[in-house]
């Protein structure tokens, strides 16, 4: 065995001590990690070449991903989303428990790319748009619930929820924190496939203008809105919210679901500061985001290399030290805690019933790099460091009733049936 294989073992030893790892090196070697214990994956593994095992030693969320897109990594028990959530569930982020940092040249390589990266100017911004939403809107209709179309947490007040279910709980949760009244002028800042938006508008009787930087979704928003019959009362346009603000369109609510993570660090102050300008001095702004739990940290390189470049999970603390900066009051802030993993698991089952269709689409590698991509996303939310946040905000204390009891009452007549 070379010296990266055997540093492998070790390495593994460390990471899986229940549920049962088995690996299978290049030249056949074989060996197994952990013990079975109930509630934990047994998977096994074979490596094709003798340098998956350097790979993941060199940074272990890009080596890992990068071998399985290519196919140096093949599964022969088990999946992807298991493998990810064998490592995961043993070094869950309450305990303390960490896979190996990157190596340090890749550490500071890393460094310089995400500074680069992280300033994210309007013309970048839409570029780094484009190479996740604009790959197609068939892949995001086979995976999404159908008819809200919502690529972000869902909510689920009860566990046995189908995912359409849960996604438009979500949007009752979110528009009952809007306090809205008919007539209303309400922005949706990152407005996806028009979701959001059809429902303030059909259930609320607002009006609603969405903004977006993906042509795709774009084109997709404004067919969705005519066949829902909102046409009238909807509007989507492709436009930086830095330039709407700039144009001095003032709104009575603002809601952002997803499109925080997409702001970049250096532009968080200005992002809010937009907000606050576009709202009414008795308006409310309701922002929905992945946060991450505990102190600001950084993208890993697989995620900022093939799936979201430019963008940052913020913390709750770097989050709200933003928006005190230009005097909008959190008036309510609520963490998602499982939410996400379990909206995740529903879009992972039905890319894997929808693989050859995937694979017909694209290739074999983008469907390994996807389910990839959604596997470590799940486990990072049910074992890792990350949730969701909804931050409610005013620029004026008076704006919103005392009590937050308006809340559920309203989400309970936002819901049919």
């Amino acid at each position: 065995m070379s010296t990266s294989e055997t540093l492998f073992d070790k390495l593994a030893a460390k990471l899986v001590t229940q549920g049962t790892l088995k690996v299978t090196h290049a030249g056949g070697e074989a060996r197994t990690f952990g013990t079975p214990t109930l509630g934990f994956p047994d998977v096994a593994v074979r490596f094709t070449d003798d340098k998956v095992a350097r790979d993941i030693l060199l940074d272990p969320r890009l080596g890992l991903g990068e071998s399985y897109m290519d196919g140096r990594i093949e599964i022969l028990e088990g999946d992807i989303m298991q493998l990810v959530s064998l490592v995961r569930s043993n070094n869950v982020w309450e305990k303390r428990g960490k896979m190996a940092p990157p190596s340090l040249p890749r550490q500071i390589k890393g460094k310089i790319k995400y500074a680069m990266r992280a300033v994210n100017k309007p013309g970048s911004s839409k570029k780094n748009v484009a190479h996740h939403y604009d790959i197609g809107n068939d892949l995001y209709q086979l995976m999404l619930d159908a008819e809200h179309m919502q690529y972000s947490c869902a909510y689920f007040p009860r566990d046995d929820m189908t995912l359409a279910e849960a996604q438009e709980a979500k949007l009752a949760h979110i528009a009952a924190k809007l306090n809205l009244e008919p007539g209303l002028k309400v922005l949706d800042i990152g407005c996806g496939w028009g979701g959001m938006a059809i429902f303030l508008a059909s259930r609320a009787d607002v009006e609603v203008m969405g903004i977006t930087l993906s042509e795709e979704q774009l084109a997709l928003a404004r067919q969705r809105a005519e066949a829902a019959g909102v046409a009238d009362k909807v509007k989507f346009e492709l436009i930086d919210y830095r330039d709407l603000a700039a144009s001095g369109a003032t709104f009575d609510r603002i809601v952002s679901v997803g499109m925080f993570e997409h702001v970049g660090v250096p532009q968080f102050e200005t992002y809010f500061r937009a907000c606050a300008n576009m709202l009414a001095e008795d308006g409310c702004f309701l922002m929905h985001t992945i946060g991450r739990m505990g102190q600001p940290g950084r993208t890993d390189a697989f995620t900022d290399k093939w799936i979201f470049p430019g963008g940052y999970i913020p913390a709750l603390s770097e989050t709200v030290a933003a928006s005190e900066k230009v005097r909008l009051i959190a008036t309510d802030v609520e963490t998602l805690r499982l939410h996400y993993g379990k909206t995740i698991h529903h879009w992972y089952a039905r890319c894997m019933e929808n693989k050859a269709a995937i694979e017909e689409m694209f290739d074999e590698s983008f469907f390994r790099l996807w389910t990839f991509y959604l596997a470590g996303a799940a486990t990072s939310f049910e074992h890792g460091a990350m949730c969701n946040y909804q931050i409610q905000y005013v620029r004026d204390r008076t704006a919103l009733p005392l009590t937050r009891d308006y809340i559920g009452k309203t989400e309970k007549g936002l819901l049919r049936g």
